[in-house]
């Protein structure tokens, strides 16, 4: 995929439900290892990312989610949560507060390698910073070099690791931070 395609982000709206269910649905089985069963990667989509839980997440002030689209067609989205980390794992490790939480940081396969990541990333971070977030963690399953490259890349520092449930089974992730005091001259 080339770079001719002119990549804009927006604020999701609550009618983007349907659309950010199938994204997700098409992109979440492909951070998980090997390993995770399809019954698994079935049951945390049914459960974390239908149409249903989206219209939650977009009625929620604590969190928000923006979409990556192309010719107005979404090709990717982010959702960022502000709030103090339930993981007491993450809790140890990321130590600048408040904190925003990149929960769910997804490109379409057909559109990796096009600068939409890097795009809508940089979007992501500045979305946290003017909600007053010092730092952005995210975690990454420790197998997926391509997201662990791309996290690194982007300034997310591995600071620890967590167990994230899939279905029946737990996973292990990196915990990453971006520490955003100090990097935006506005703050």
């Amino acid at each position: 995929m080339g770079n001719s395609t002119l990549t804009t982000v927006r604020d999701a709206r609550q009618d983007d439900a349907r659309a950010l269910a199938a994204v997700a649905a098409a992109t979440f089985p492909l951070a998980c290892p090997p390993t995770t069963t399809a019954e698994a990667k079935a049951d945390f989509i049914a459960t974390h990312l239908s149409e249903a839980r989206f219209g939650d997440y977009l009625g929620d002030a604590a969190r928000s989610i923006l979409i990556a689209e192309q010719d107005g067609v979404i090709v990717g989205y982010s959702m960022l949560v502000f709030d103090e980390p339930s993981d007491a794992d993450v809790r140890s490790v990321v130590l600048r507060r408040p904190a925003a939480e990149l929960s769910k940081f997804y490109i379409l396969p057909d559109r990796h390698g096009g600068g939409v990541a890097r795009i809508l990333m940089e979007a992501s971070v500045r979305v946290a910073a003017e909600r007053g977030a010092d730092s952005v963690w995210l975690g990454v399953n420790q197998s997926n070099g391509r997201a662990n490259r791309f996290y690194e890349k982007s300034g997310f520092d591995k600071v620890g690791t967590r167990r994230f449930l899939v279905g029946a089974s737990w996973e292990s992730d990196f915990v990453r931070e971006h520490v955003l005091v100090g990097v935006d001259s506005d703050r």
